[in-house]
């Protein structure tokens, strides 16, 4: 890894917990949800720079929410290791579905961006299930089935958003021209820009 491409992972990072803070306190829906857009971050991360730089990008963009949804929310310590490690699987699934498919190669690109992106939350669809109904009751006490209620729909919602915020991103020659300055090492090597 270069320093292009950890000062890249910082800027998602830090662009999706900033993402957060401002959806947390404009969109509160009950007590302990609220909008998280914190994903925006992750699937940039992910699309343009792979399944490992999703990866460690969706960690360190889970702070903040793993921060509110954990010690100052609900979710106690488990929180603060459970958002994290929910957001680092979905950037590693959207680098790898971008990267198996070709994406870069595609005519329709921006189209199919939206359900690739939709599809990569998949795992952390499921990890979030098992983290109310499993792990915070047998570690914290608390959770269960009924957060889920306000929880997945929320979730799915945001996941949809992001997913047309991104084709259009993807869509966006500008754009790309930007995020691939970062990796320019693959520039000299391949010829092209993303992976």
């Amino acid at each position: 890894m270069d320093s292009k491409m950890i000062s890249f992972i910082a800027m998602m990072s830090a662009f999706g917990n900033a993402l957060f803070l401002i959806s947390f306190h404009l969109g509160p829906i009950t007590h302990g949800v609220a909008l998280d857009f914190s994903l925006v971050g992750v699937f940039i991360a992910a699309l343009y720079g792979g399944p490992f730089v999703g990866f460690i990008t969706g960690l360190f963009a889970g702070i903040f929410p793993g921060i509110y949804f954990g010690p100052m929310g609900t979710g106690s310590w488990l929180g603060l290791i459970g958002l994290p490690i929910g957001k680092s699987l979905t950037g590693l699934t959207a680098g790898m579905l971008y990267k198996g498919f070709n994406m870069n190669q595609r005519k329709r690109q921006s189209i199919l961006t939206v359900p690739l992106v939709a599809a990569s939350y998949v795992p952390e669809f499921f990890f979030t299930i098992i983290y109310f109904v499993s792990l915070l009751p047998f570690f914290i006490g608390g959770g269960g089935a009924g957060i889920l209620i306000f929880v997945l729909p929320k979730a799915w919602v945001e996941v949809i958003v992001m997913s047309f915020l991104m084709a259009a991103l993807v869509g966006n020659q500008g754009f790309g021209n930007f995020v691939n300055n970062f990796f320019t090492y693959r520039k000299e090597t391949t010829g092209t820009g993303r992976q």
